[in-house]
């Protein structure tokens, strides 16, 4: 597809932008800079001009170097440089430049100083009253940045996923069972599997005459109803969660699914692809001039644009659409494709259920092994285990292991990591064990250069298997600790073990952009229910929503293996 001089002067914008908060030479962020002005003012395209043979360094600003840049994005549409910076900062940090007052030099001492991420992270560094203390900031500059993040976000009141998911799943039952219903699917950012969603938007088919529309409006949850209408309605439910229902045809269902669904991001690109080949997209359809070509199912709008059909999890205009192009998207790791789960407590500590229990819940979700994994000594709020008490639970598993069909219990412990970087249990206990998973539940706010140092010296313990949950965060509580998480992956890779992926709703750890990350290092990721009781096996579903953020596929995911070559591969670490 053809690169417009705005395609290529955004790309080097985002550059400078990511240079900058990064702390490079200020003399090559204005060069790129500089470079996109140019392009974007040229009345030719560049495209065109490499096509005759001109000399792009002719232009104002542009050097060999950036002319080879310009001729990348051109012949491949995409720069190898943007892709690198975009792996070594987290992609949300961009989407601080949207807020009023912040540039790139601000954005890099809040994510340098503070590790202010994302929008979140800024309201609560706002807050919390640490931004004041940064150099060059202040009381003032705290006050404004504040009141400028809650004007950006205080139109939506956002939930967690799993709660999300606690409405959406009832109300999809609700409307899919009235008379004349065909089609019912949740779409926009609850579909994309985002960590927290502002609401909920619903679309649904349906006959002539159905009364869809007042049994939504009239659904018992229902607080408030914002509008209502014949095609379309929103709600405001009890819980404070708004929910828009929108009733479409089935000709155009394909259409407005991939409307509805996003990103907005995402949708501005594909319909730049259809602009390109002189079609139109909407929520009704594709079209050419007024005839619709496309757009009864989701496959159809694609390929109406040139692509395969892209998974919802990867709608976020981070690279999707190229690797679509390119015939390189993955094929996303299902729920279906895990044998086992290597993160569950019991009763023996913080747990509610006994062993028993929780091996006949894994069995009947279709897992084959679960490995038990106590709290340690360490963490005394969770009653964790002492070197007697672990020996006597590695013998109950042991004896009833025997008494088990179709489940094998894997012998595990959650180890703390202690501050210089120890584990909490001695070798010969852990030598024991089938696996080791170590975990960080103290010291959260060490430096970036103490806490990973402690977590690297920890993974260099010879019976070290896997870190859990490897940023520590707690959605809307407890910010991520600061951490060189790409060093972590890189050791993790050296060292021969692995990484979870915690699919606890208020942890969701790792981030997708560390998922990403791993995967691209070669690390395998375990998705983990860090379940406490029977039920909590259900929330491996939104671990592996998490991990499809992250394009993960079958084989990046450790514990999608059966239980021999699981045991193989985490023997290595031990």
């Amino acid at each position: 597809m053809p690169v417009h001089n705005a395609d290529i002067a955004a790309r080097f914008e985002e550059i400078a932008d990511r240079l900058e908060i990064q702390g490079a030479n200020p003399f090559r962020i204005r060069a790129y800079r500089n470079a996109a002005r140019t392009l974007a003012e040229l009345p030719q395209e560049a495209r065109v001009l490499l096509e005759k043979g001109e000399d792009l360094t002719r232009l104002p600003g542009i050097g060999a170097d950036l002319a080879a840049k310009v001729r990348e994005i051109v012949e491949t549409g995409h720069c190898s440089l943007l892709d690198r910076l975009r792996r070594e900062l987290p992609p949300a940090v961009t989407e601080l430049l949207q807020i009023p007052g912040l540039g790139p030099k601000r954005v890099k001492a809040l994510y340098h100083d503070l590790d202010v991420q994302t929008v979140e992270q800024l309201y609560r560094a706002a807050r919390d009253g640490r931004i004041r203390a940064l150099p060059g900031f202040g009381d003032k500059t705290e006050l404004n940045i504040l009141q400028a993040v809650e004007a950006h976000v205080s139109q939506t009141h956002r939930f967690k996923l799993a709660v999300a998911a606690q409405y959406a799943d009832t109300l999809t039952a609700f409307l899919q069972a009235l008379p004349g219903v065909g089609q019912v699917t949740v779409a926009g950012s609850f579909r994309r599997m985002r960590e927290t969603v502002g609401d909920l938007d619903l679309l649904v088919t349906a006959q002539a005459g159905s009364a869809v529309m007042q049994r939504f409006t009239a659904y018992d949850e229902v607080a408030e109803v914002l509008s209502a209408g014949g095609t379309r309605a929103s709600v405001v439910l009890k819980s404070g969660l708004q929910v828009d229902l929108r009733v479409v045809e089935p000709p155009s269902y394909g259409a407005a699914l991939c409307y509805f669904t996003g990103s907005k991001a995402h949708n501005i690109a594909i319909r730049r692809l259809a602009q390109k080949r002189g079609l139109k997209v909407n929520e009704y359809g594709v079209f050419r001039g007024s005839e619709r070509i496309a757009g009864d199912d989701e496959t159809s709008v694609y390929a109406g644009v040139g692509l395969p059909w892209i998974p919802p999890e990867l709608r976020e205009d981070r690279g999707e659409i190229e690797a679509a192009r390119e015939g390189r998207l993955p094929r996303l790791v299902e729920l279906s494709d895990l044998r086992g789960d290597l993160h569950a407590h019991t009763r023996a500590t913080d747990g509610h259920d006994s062993l028993r229990d929780m091996a006949e819940a894994a069995r009947a979700l279709g897992l084959s092994y679960l490995a038990i994994t106590e709290h340690s000594r360490h963490l005394t709020v969770a009653h964790g285990l002492d070197p007697l008490r672990l020996t006597r639970q590695c013998d109950e598993i042991d004896r009833l292991n025997l008494e088990l069909e179709g489940i094998v219990l894997l012998k595990g412990i959650e180890v703390d990591i202690l501050e210089d970087g120890s584990l909490d249990l001695p070798d010969d206990v852990l030598g024991r064990l089938d696996l080791v998973v170590g975990a960080v539940h103290s010291r959260f706010h060490l430096t970036r250069a103490k806490q990973t140092e402690r977590i690297l010296r920890a993974m260099d313990h010879p019976h070290f298997t896997l870190l859990a949950h490897p940023s520590g965060r707690l959605l809307e509580q407890r910010e991520p600790y600061d951490v060189d998480m790409l060093r972590i992956i890189r050791h993790a890779r050296q060292r021969g073990c692995f990484l979870e992926l915690n699919a606890h709703p208020e942890r969701l750890d790792l981030l997708d952009s560390h998922c990403q990350m791993a995967k691209e290092e070669g690390v395998l990721v375990s998705i983990n229910s860090d379940a406490h009781s029977r039920y909590d096996f259900a929330n491996l579903r939104y671990g592996v929503g998490q991990a499809r953020r992250g394009w993960l596929e079958k084989d990046d995911v450790l514990n999608t293996r059966p239980l021999a070559a699981l045991r193989r591969l985490i023997r290595r670490t031990m």
